[in-house]
């Protein structure tokens, strides 16, 4: 499920970059949400190794 978030989203910001342009608004804050998704699959992979 996650997984399939992260891919949805990444296709968002990538048409997103190519709409507006990768300094728009729109494309950063599509760009820091994918961050958000990716950070929740790492951080506990990260814990794991502590």
């Amino acid at each position: 499920m996650i997984r399939f978030k992260i891919e949805s989203k990444r296709n968002q910001m990538l048409l997103f970059a190519e709409k507006y342009g990768i300094n728009s608004e729109k494309t950063v804050r599509c760009s820091q949400e994918l961050d958000q998704l990716l950070n929740l699959i790492q951080l506990p992979q990260i814990r794991q190794k502590i």
